[in-house]
């Protein structure tokens, strides 16, 4: 191992070399019958997958065994149902705390499923030999592990998300994990808190690498052994003749000595795997001879060919913990292989062995041929010539570079520099959908699973709603009686703590008919829907026992109207009464007004969304009404003494309480009946509409109560007038009256600037306000010019705030007005009357330039082709287009 030709799948390592005496050997074909054949290999490499379907082709064993959680040996025949299709994981979690899971990924590449598909075609026997998953899973519960102190070894994932972390999950939401992605699970140098020998990176260092992954390449992907050829393109074997077994006799020797070198690893759960695999090699020699083959990681054949006894091994087993599991296939993505997902075990190129496992030859031409249609897809200009010189670099720069066949550095080097001009902009996109890939497996509708997941599949069929890796956005119409049910589902979903969709805005319509959701289906949400099964069978009666519960067990108000709002999109009516009686009681103790005029909002949409998504919402109508009255008493009081941090929240709570009354109106306006074309709705004073129309009336008197109060914050004030305005119930003289008195000498400055933000700003129109009513503008122009040098350095911030938020135009137009001073006049010399210029325009008309544009208005009209006269306002006519002579 001194050298980058030589290594141990290049077959240039002595078959013959001495192994560690035992029970199983490795060995070559000519001794195959000595015993067990040990193939050691590397977890999701495609020369290792290759490598083991040469030799098994070659051994033709009585049984396979292969390193995974015995409790799957079930689940075999599944894998060779034509609805199975890779990237597929097994999924081992607690029966009575299904957040405790772990998977177990496989890869079209990936060895373990060559050796499954190869035996299940042909009807060998397949058995999984690894520590079973009830022990592994209750192993780390009983150590306290979490998601960050992760397994050596045991070749499955954690449930707790991408980062392999507690994190949100928690720490006994952890499955068994493993930190390894080279031959035989090596683990990273310094990750977790044990630290073990990475075995392809000492290789590696022991030939005159640098990079592991490189070294790798060279001597596994692309060279014999099952390596992609670089020339001859079929590169599916070391050529005729060759041994399939000498590569595995080679790393079972490597890994030996590593052994030998560095110890057993440097996990204590080691040694208990590795006996519980021999326990496994035993029985299975015992029920199908000695002609069984063993496909595992590499790292493990030396302890699986050690000299040792049953009693020893099963004495290692004695005392571990247990508990009840179930094992399934759930469906996987390239993505999540990815060792940047946080997945020990993973590759940092799926795609990228995906397609040196496919190619059938020219490996590095196909890939930049799929790298050349995926950037015209995008709008690149990319054409043959392309292709061929970014192939022709790349070989250039293996040769260079002294590598057999071109790698993934190379190819992208050539990619870089041909197709996208030294640009790195299109190396991200091919990145995310080739090198990594958007692959998302499938498993056959008859596989094991929770009744949660049945009646999700059957939903997803029905509604034509099929999960995919790929984000992808979904805009749904709430009239259409199918979209109207894709939204019920995915807001069940969510509110069971499965967030398959999340909503977004909108972009072409702001309508309550019109939801847009962004899809993601990621691996995990296999056990979110195993935790959510102990709330139902079925999504309707899981998501109506999780939002009862969560009302019970909610303490601030503002969660419960969230979730009144939720059921409502969600069409749970059963949850709604036992929602409203918790809604009820909370808004019954709460006496801050913050805290009530902050849950209003919610609770009136989710009484709109309700008329709209169909759902009986007459219950939440009372309870709004409630709480709204208990605002309008509250909210006068509550504005007295605030500082400018608490004037600024309350200002909030203001707008909220403003806009809830208007929904909760036009809520009850669209329910009257008759009332379609939006006339007013009628009805006894005092009941239904009419009591929301009192309502309404009520909130006015608040308003002018808080306009009028000088002992009210200027911001706040300021808003309640704006709001009165917006509304009709203040005329132009009141709003005057009330910015004359705000704007007093007798008033701070701060506290008239305030009320001048709180009347003029928010973005809302403020702006155009002043353009269009000078009045206004001229007395916030007069004070300003009023304010004392000493207290302008104060003001001058809430001014520019407040004026920041003003389009350009309004800017410019309000800074003409004030330039221009006061409203010039202009006369007419026939009969003496005055126009008064418009807001942004020159006094009077100009008739010269009006009648220039006149034939060519005609022409456009066709006022001709009408009858109309054509008469010159030159010639003294009457014009019939604008009367003006």
């Amino acid at each position: 191992m001194t050298g980058g030709g030589t290594g141990p799948a290049t077959g240039a390592v002595a078959t013959g070399a001495a192994v560690p005496a035992g029970t199983a050997t490795p060995v070559a074909a000519a001794e195959r019958t000595a015993g067990p054949v040990l193939l050691g290999v590397r977890h999701h490499g495609p020369g290792s997958a290759r490598a083991v379907l040469a030799a098994l082709e070659q051994c033709g064993p009585s049984a396979v065994l292969i390193e995974g959680p015995p409790e799957a040996d079930e689940l075999v025949p599944l894998a060779g149902q034509e609805g199975m299709r890779p990237p597929v994981a097994l999924l081992a979690h607690v029966l009575d705390d299904p957040g405790r899971a772990a998977f177990w990924p496989l890869a079209e590449f990936s060895p373990e499923w060559v050796a499954l598909r190869w035996a299940v075609e042909r009807g060998v026997p397949v058995r999984f030999i690894d520590l079973p998953a009830a022990h592994s899973l209750a192993w780390r519960a009983e150590s306290g592990e979490s998601g960050e102190g992760r397994e050596r070894g045991e070749r499955g994932e954690s449930a707790n998300g991408e980062d392999g972390e507690g994190g949100e999950r928690g720490a006994g939401a952890s499955g068994a994990s493993e930190a390894s992605g080279a031959a035989g699970e090596p683990g990273e140098p310094g990750d977790g808190p044990d630290v073990r020998i990475d075995p392809i990176g000492a290789l590696a260092e022991a030939a005159g690498y640098d990079d592991a992954e490189r070294w790798w390449e060279d001597v596994v992907e692309h060279r014999g052994g099952g390596g992609t050829s670089h020339r001859s393109g079929s590169g599916r074997g070391g050529g005729p003749g060759a041994d399939a077994l000498a590569p595995f006799s080679a790393l079972a020797e490597a890994m030996g000595v590593l052994r030998e070198t560095y110890g057993d690893g440097g996990h204590d759960r080691d040694p208990v795997r590795e006996a519980h695999m021999r326990l496994r090699l035993r029985a299975a020699r015992r029920e199908f001879g000695d002609g069984v083959a063993v496909v595992c990681g590499a790292w493990h054949v030396p302890a699986l060919a050690r000299r040792s006894t049953a009693t020893a091994d099963r004495q290692l087993l004695k005392g571990l913990p247990k508990v009840k599991t179930a094992l399934t296939w759930v469906p996987w993505t390239h993505r999540r292989l990815a060792r940047r997902s946080g997945y020990g075990a993973g590759v940092a190129s799926p795609g990228w062995y995906g397609h040196l496992f496919d190619a059938p030859d020219r490996p590095i031409e196909r890939w930049m041929t799929k790298v050349a249609g995926l950037l015209r897809a995008e709008d690149y200009a990319v054409s043959s010539a392309h292709v061929i010189e970014a192939v022709r670099l790349a070989e250039g720069l293996a040769t260079m570079r002294g590598r057999p066949l071109a790698g993934l550095a190379e190819t992208t080097d050539a990619i870089r520099a041909v197709m996208g001009d030294g640009s790195e902009a299109p190396l991200s996109l091919i990145h995310e959908r080739l090198v990594v890939g958007e692959v998302l497996g499938e498993v056959p509708p008859d596989t094991p699973a929770v009744p949660l997941q049945r009646d999700i599949d059957r939903s997803q069929r029905s509604l034509r709603l099929k999960p995919a890796a790929l984000e992808r956005e979904v805009e749904l119409d709430l009239r259409k009686e199918t979209d109207a049910g894709r939204s019920r589902l995915l807001h069940r979903l969510r509110l069971l703590g499965i967030p398959w969709g999340e909503p977004v805005r909108s972009r072409g319509s702001t309508g309550t008919f019109r939801e847009t959701w962004l899809l993601h289906w990621e691996p995990e949400l296999s056990v979110r829907v195993a935790e959510a099964g102990i709330w139902g069978t079925t999504v309707l009666s899981a998501a109506t026992a999780k939002a009862a519960s969560d009302a019970v067990g909610a303490t601030a108000l503002a969660e419960v109207t969230a979730l009144a709002e939720r059921c409502l999109l969600a069409g749970l009516p059963d949850a709604l009464p036992v929602v409203t009686r918790a809604l009820s009681d909370r808004a019954a103790l709460d006496a801050d007004v913050g805290h009530l005029a902050q849950a209003l909002p919610a609770l009136v949409r989710s009484v709109r969304y309700g008329d709209v998504h169909g759902t009986d919402g007459a219950a939440l109508h009372e309870v709004a009404t409630g709480l709204a009255e208990r605002v309008f008493v509250g909210l006068p009081p509550a504005c007295v003494g605030l500082d400018a941090d608490g004037a600024a929240e309350l200002r909030g709570h203001l707008d909220a309480t403003h806009q809830a009354v208007a929904l909760l109106d036009q809520s009850a306006t669209d329910a009257q009946p008759g009332n379609e074309s939006g006339d007013e709705p009628g009805g006894e004073p005092g009941g239904g509409a009419g009591a929301l129309a009192g309502l309404r009336v009520r909130w006015a008197g608040v308003l002018r109560a808080i306009s009028e109060r000088d002992t009210i914050p200027g911001l706040i004030r300021g808003r309640a007038a704006r709001l009165l305005l917006d509304d009709g119930e203040l005329g132009e003289a009141g709003a005057e009256r009330l910015m004359g008195f705000a704007l007093s000498p007798g008033t701070p400055p701060a506290d008239a600037a305030g009320w001048i933000e709180g009347f003029a700003g928010g973005g809302d129109g403020g702006g155009l306000l002043l353009v269009h009513d000078e009045r206004l503008l001229g007395l916030v122009d007069g004070w300003l010019t009023r304010v004392p040098a000493a207290a302008f350095t104060d003001v001058l911030p809430l001014l520019r705030r407040t004026f920041a938020e003003y389009d350009a135009g309004v800017r410019r137009t309000l800074g003409e007005l004030i330039r221009r001073g006061p409203t010039a006049v202009s006369r007419h010399p026939a009969d003496g009357r005055t126009d008064a210029a418009a807001p942004g325009f020159g006094p009077g008309l100009d008739r010269d330039r009006a009648a220039a544009v006149l034939p060519t208005l005609r022409l456009l009209l066709g006022i001709a082709q009408a009858g109309f006269e054509d008469a010159s306002p030159a010639g003294g006519t009457a014009n019939d287009l604008t009367g003006v002579a």
